[in-house]
């Protein structure tokens, strides 16, 4: 834990951040240094790992709550401390083992260090970015996520042994992970607890590796999974499916996948939260006289009344003709703008109504134009 950055750091975000402010602060530094944008860099990688497990630790309130209160030592399940102990009662402190907690931070001089390693431990959080359509995020969709990710293998089991045997115990360690050195000083003698060299502190070794993982336990492949998109969903909106990460190690449970939402902008409507706009050209009868109009919804087709001298710009509201909240049954409206279009190419005849009709429509009946021509005239005498 001690070599760990601050979640929040990680981030680049303050404590106290919003749920809004960390998903923003996530999709920014994940994007930033997905493998995917920076192929055969480590450093990266490391970044995008650290990314991805302060935003697991932030985005859940109870473990948002206690890395708040007791930092890493909070979440971490091996601590004592974390949401899967007791954590600190009303009776006092829980049985946290101390000699754990030191261990990661002296390297073993209490004992506990190595033994952490051959801890069940989550596996790596994945993440994936998708692109669908207006129509999909409105009213929701299944999709199919195709991914490449490390998955259990299905030869040993994920055990890394050839099938048929097993791991034993390491004889280096006797299973304990460690090994112990004695130093003579003047000072005096000290005992120097590390990791065991031959299985790399997890107490065990294999005589005889799988051959189809080499060992590792585990192969990489590509895997479709298939997501179930909620109505309501809008760009940068993210889905998390627990247990589709990669395999956890040492027995651990396997991550989760971030399936990050990105929306496909639609030929009529743009979208504001809920809210749909929409833009209607209208004719300059429609406007002077009144008329029934077709508006389209999403899912329909309704009929309005464009009152007479409507003006251009003018917007009116349909409720509940907009999109579904994400996480209620709310609907959101639908605003329609309409526009005057002033007709062009007009043939003789079609001129000649125009000018006939501008001589029969008096200046009274353009109260903008007067107002405006009588301010001109103050201005300038």
């Amino acid at each position: 834990m001690a070599d760990k950055r601050d979640y929040y750091e990680a981030l680049g975000i303050k404590k106290g951040a919003t749920e809004d402010e960390i998903k923003k602060a996530f999709r920014k530094k994940a994007m930033e240094f997905h493998p995917d944008k920076n192929p055969g860099d480590k450093a990266a990688e490391e970044k995008f790992k650290e990314v991805n497990e302060a935003y697991s630790i932030l985005s859940d309130a109870k473990k948002k709550d206690l890395y708040d209160k007791f930092g890493h030592a909070g979440v971490d399940p091996n601590a004592g401390f974390g949401a899967g102990g007791s954590g600190f009662g009303g009776s006092g402190f829980a049985s946290a083992d101390f000699g754990d907690i030191f261990g990661d931070i002296f390297g073993g001089i209490f004992g506990g260090g190595a033994s952490r390693r051959n801890a069940p431990r989550k596996g790596q959080d994945l993440q994936k970015s998708i692109r669908i359509s207006f129509e999909e995020a409105a009213f929701g969709a299944k999709k199919n996520v195709l991914l490449k990710k490390n998955t259990e293998c299905p030869s040993c089991r994920g055990s890394g042994a050839e099938n048929g045997t097993a791991k034993k115990v390491c004889p280096q360690c006797n299973g304990s992970g460690q090994v112990q050195t004695q130093q003579n000083t003047p000072f005096g003698s000290f005992t120097n607890v590390g990791t065991c060299p031959m299985c790399h502190g997890t107490g065990e070794v294999i005589e005889k590796p799988c051959k189809q993982c080499a060992g590792t336990g585990r192969i990489r492949k590509d895997v479709t999974i298939s997501v179930d998109i909620p109505a309501g969903v809008d760009n940068d909106s993210i889905i998390s499916l627990r247990g589709q990460g990669e395999p956890g190690i040492n027995g651990g449970p396997p991550g989760d996948l971030y399936v990050i939402i990105g929306v496909e902008p639609h030929k009529l409507f743009t979208r504001s939260g809920n809210d749909l706009r929409l833009e209607i050209p209208i004719t300059f009868d429609q406007a002077a006289l009144g008329a029934s109009i077709v508006v389209p919804a999403l899912k329909e087709k309704v009929s309005y009344k464009v009152p007479p001298g409507t003006q251009p710009g003018a917007v009116f509201r349909l409720k509940g003709k907009g999109v579904k909240a994400l996480r209620s049954n709310k609907m959101g409206d639908l605003y329609v703008k309409v526009n005057l279009e002033v007709p062009t190419k007009l043939n003789a005849d079609q001129k000649k109504a125009v000018k006939d009709l501008a001589g029969k429509i008096g200046k009274d009946s353009y109260a903008k134009q007067s107002k405006f021509a009588e301010t001109v005239k103050k201005m300038f005498g």
